[in-house]
């Protein structure tokens, strides 16, 4: 009998002209974590996605649990004990959390829907995995976390012992991270088996037993853990040496470019009310804003970017009050936004790569003659956007919907910062990206900089708000705790103060020492 409770052989997968998967290759085995790298457009989600059935592909051919499979569909998948948590959310926005998890898979009492029931079987694996959900709101009023975190419950309910994760660490900070690994290694001494996609090598490094590469569709061979390195694993991804490491420009800030003046900002969530928060944003600057997520990151940015009315308070861009306007308005005043979720407002994804790139600008009379389009205007600044980011495939006709996650973020990254606005707002702008593409966004927010934007950064990564910033902000249920030089930041004064560890006359270093000490003492 087989090792293997999965093997993939030979398997191939087109879309139109792009080749996707060129006889790839994948096998897991009973209670181990397998993780599939690879840059975005490798083929990683498209590979696991056929073994999901939400494909069917064009050669090739699966075993599961010994028997020999040519075609698959999530039904068959699902039955089969195949579980997917997939990396852009299959949820429904107007139906609870609650509806979502149970959504296709509804305990009846006679003809209608036993809630009771169900209510207690969600509750079950919510208190078992610790996974803090809100079973009575509806999908569009819960956070990007805790939409991923019902995601995970959704598949666990089904009973899934083969579970695909595709970058399901991608919306979580760094401590939901650590819980989700807890409950990953508890479901592998269960005997389930697990198919890790990340991007993030540290966290492959630290969650697998074997590791998969692809490069472009290709299949670059499996490796044991302790067998490989992060630095060798990059390089059977990319073909090169990535540096994360950005070269940090030091220099004196300009003009005040964004003034946030005691703010107040509603929210569905108490803990994500803004309450009375002021900052700034120099010219040729980054500010970084660190906190766990749901603690007003969301609310401040919509409100700043005109998404979401202000109380009370003023914001003013480039000396001008944008306070509760349009974000049309705000962004002819100056500002350029990549918002956290590409899909819900940075990318219309049934539209082509070419529209959603010149969508903010499309009345701007390069793109038109008289009443007509230009269309040779639009093709030239369309390959010029692709070339410049790297999208992938190149083929800027293309719909939104048929790019990887990463590369749909390019698109927003692109169109954004290619503006030159004198305010960028930046929120998560690499969540969700392969390690290439990081470096490709990180420097591009550098050079924004070095051209004399002010740059307001969101990130859930504290390496790369550290790594980046010159100032950061850190906020806790919707204030400000602490603010320091990002030479004075690091992880852990950090983490303290996005606990809410601000003590009034104390800096972040004093903070840390006292609060290690009553730790102690306890």
């Amino acid at each position: 009998m087989s090792e293997y409770v999965v093997e993939m052989r030979g398997i191939s997968k087109s879309f139109g002209e792009v080749r996707a998967v060129r006889e790839g290759e994948f096998t897991l085995k009973k209670g181990e974590i397998h993780s599939l790298i690879g840059e975005n457009g490798a083929g990683k989600s498209t590979m696991m996605k056929l073994l999901y059935g939400m494909y069917p592909i064009d050669s090739g051919e699966f075993i599961i649990k010994g028997e020999r499979i040519t075609k698959l569909d999530p039904g068959t998948a699902i039955a089969r004990g195949i579980g997917m948590v997939h990396q852009e959310f299959m949820l429904v926005n107007e139906l609870t959390v609650l509806e979502n998890v149970i959504l296709g898979f509804e305990p009846k009492k006679g003809i209608t829907i036993d809630f009771d029931k169900a209510r207690k079987e969600v509750r079950h694996y919510i208190d078992q995995y610790n996974m803090e959900i809100q079973l009575d709101k509806k999908v569009s009023q819960i956070s990007v976390g805790e939409a991923q975190r019902v995601e995970i419950i959704k598949t666990l309910m089904r009973g899934a012992d083969i579970i695909i994760l595709d970058e399901p660490t991608a919306v979580l900070t760094p401590q939901e991270t650590k819980k989700l690994f807890e409950i990953l290694f508890n479901l592998k001494k269960e005997g389930k088996s697990l198919v890790f996609i990340s991007h993030k090598l540290n966290e492959v490094m630290e969650i697998s037993d074997r590791i998969s590469v692809m490069r472009q569709g290709t299949y670059m061979g499996t490796v044991n853990k302790e067998e490989t390195t992060p630095l060798d694993l990059t390089k059977k991804m990319i073909g090169r040496e990535v540096f994360l490491n950005i070269d940090k420009s030091y220099g004196k800030a300009g003009e005040k470019i964004l003034e946030v003046q005691d703010v107040w900002v509603p929210s569905q969530k108490e803990s994500s009310k803004i309450r009375g928060m002021s900052l700034h944003v120099n010219e040729g600057e980054i500010v970084g804003i660190a906190g766990i997520d749901g603690n007003g990151q969301s609310e401040l940015i919509e409100a700043i970017t005109g998404l979401r009315r202000v109380e009370k308070g003023k914001i003013l861009l480039n000396g001008v009050d944008i306070t509760n306007r349009s974000p049309r308005k705000v962004r002819d005043a100056g500002l350029a936004h990549i918002p956290e979720d590409r899909n819900k407002r940075g990318l219309n994804r049934d539209m082509s790569i070419e529209d959603n790139l010149i969508a903010v600008e499309i009345d701007k009379g390069v793109y038109t003659k008289g009443a007509f389009m230009n269309r040779a205007a639009q093709d030239q600044y369309a390959q010029e956007m692709t070339e410049q980011f790297d999208i992938r495939p190149a083929d800027y006709h293309l719909p939104t919907s048929s790019l990887s996650g990463g590369n749909a973020q390019k698109v927003v990254v692109a169109r954004e910062v290619s503006m030159n606005k004198k305010l960028l707002v930046a929120s998560q702008p690499t969540r969700g990206v392969d390690i290439g593409a990081i470096e490709s966004i990180r420097n591009t927010l550098e050079q924004a900089k070095k051209k004399g934007a002010g740059v307001l950064l969101v990130s859930a990564e504290l390496e790369e708000i550290i790594s980046l910033s010159d100032r950061i902000i850190v906020i806790h249920e919707g204030k400000i705790t602490g603010e320091m030089e990002a030479s004075e930041a690091n992880e852990n004064n950090l983490g303290l103060l996005m606990m809410g560890g601000e003590k009034a006359g104390q800096n972040a270093a004093a903070q840390t020492d006292e609060i290690r000490k009553e730790g102690d003492e306890a």
